[in-house]
């Protein structure tokens, strides 16, 4: 498709594009040709952003990898996989296991592209687990001129190349880290308090785990724990055991999620909370998300826990996990061990923003950094405080896109460009 002849969207439907034209080339070369004939290009992943990250804007060209030619490379002597970016992490991680190989963490969705999720800061869970950015040892860009351009792991650039926002070029594959497959049991616990909370203890618990609640009391109504079968099995004395499979959002069916109740499973099959056949929702919801040091983990639980009746109103679940500190740029978990504080949202802007905003003064003064495809009101003089590396990332961006074709408002915005 060469023109917007039909509307595009996120998969929440609260973005629709504004672009003046959409391509899917289906060739390297196609894709060179576009990148270096037009003036202003931003890629749309798998859509599961909430905010205008992949928008280049009415004078641009929205660009989808979706039909270029798959590339999955499993090096099995080397433990690595060399990836096109357009691929999603189910199809990935099916490929990896069929060579006896893992990645060494998912997200709770396995329905996300790689390309967008370590552009993103992505992650999973596990105190001792980095985002999905970490396994990364190379990403190809496809810069403005056209060219191709590697960045690996050795390189000064590369700590700005993979977390990047997409505003470097087109991410046309990567190469990551494998370990040896492994299997892994999950686990489900009910009402966790949060009074007396060993917030630490908890966390390292299990490989991943995972803290549920709705807000609307203190504490939470889930714990999820992904045990690896390698590993010393989980002791929870603080809550009782789920006797039934559990959704993480209160009411809803828990068919599409991956199997409870301890029963072991190949590692792709337990990271994710949701089953990769299934759609998890329809996507009537939006989504936040910050990571703050993970220090401060159970005095920001208490600063959520202080406005509750106003968090609980707009909504639907709320998530706690821990991410690994990486020295991307860009991450939100860059240099510090962070704790992660996902809210799910009724799908209504209008009545989320203002909840938003009460939310993000509550946290401040533990510096959250917001998921970068999630829904947040900070301005770029804010979030500027938060990445000490933003001046070498923009440097880097200037010397591969000297013309801004990879910026957008929202870059530009959030960035301070």
């Amino acid at each position: 498709m060469t023109g917007m002849t039909q509307q595009v969207t996120n998969w929440a439907r609260n973005i629709t594009y504004t672009a003046e034209e959409y391509h899917r080339p289906r060739s390297l070369d196609a894709l060179r040709s576009l990148v270096a004939a037009n003036a202003r290009i931003r890629v749309l992943g798998s859509g599961h952003s909430f905010n205008g990250i992949a928008d280049p804007g009415p004078d641009g060209v929205l660009l989808s990898i979706a039909d270029l030619p798959r590339l999955l490379d499993v090096d099995t002597a080397a433990r690595t996989v060399r990836v096109s970016g357009g691929v999603r992490y189910a199809e990935l991680a099916r490929a990896v296991h069929a060579h006896g190989l893992a990645l060494p963490n998912m997200a709770s969705l396995p329905h996300i592209s790689v390309a967008g999720s370590v552009a993103t800061g992505t992650h999973g869970s596990g105190i001792g687990n980095g985002s999905l950015a970490a396994p990364v040892r190379e990403v190809e860009l496809v810069t403005a001129d056209g060219s191709t351009v590697p960045v690996a792991r050795g390189d000064a650039r590369f700590d700005g190349a993979v977390t990047s926002l997409g505003a470097l070029g087109v991410v046309t594959a990567l190469t990551l880290d494998l370990e040896p497959a492994y299997r892994v049991e999950q686990h489900v616990f009910t009402e966790l308090p949060l009074a007396g909370l060993d917030f630490e203890t908890v966390a390292a618990s299990a490989y991943s785990v995972s803290l549920f609640t709705d807000w609307r009391q203190p504490g939470f109504r889930q714990v999820w724990l992904k045990r690896r079968t390698d590993q010393a099995p989980p002791r929870f004395p603080w809550a009782a055991p789920a006797t039934e499979a559990m959704h993480p959002v209160p009411g809803m069916p828990a068919v599409n999620c991956t199997q409870q109740f301890g029963v072991p499973g190949p590692w792709h099959e337990r990271l994710p909370h949701f089953k990769a056949e299934f759609t998890p929702s329809s996507g009537d919801e939006l989504q936040s998300e910050y990571l703050l040091p993970r220090t401060a983990a159970l005095d920001a639980l208490h600063a959520v826990d202080a406005i509750r009746e106003t968090v609980a109103s707009v909504l639907q679940t709320c998530e706690v996990r821990t991410v690994a500190a990486d020295p991307q740029w860009l991450s939100p978990a860059h240099g510090r061990d962070s704790v992660a504080l996902h809210f799910t949202w009724v799908d209504d802007m209008a009545a989320v923003l203002p909840v938003v905003r009460r939310l993000e003064q509550a946290l401040d003064p533990f510096a959250p950094r917001p998921h970068w495809g999630k829904v947040f009101t900070a301005p770029a003089a804010v979030l500027r405080g938060r990445y000490p590396r933003l001046d070498d990332f923009l440097a880097l961006a200037k010397s591969l896109d000297p013309t801004g074709k990879f910026t957008n408002a929202f870059v530009r915005e959030s960035l301070g460009v």
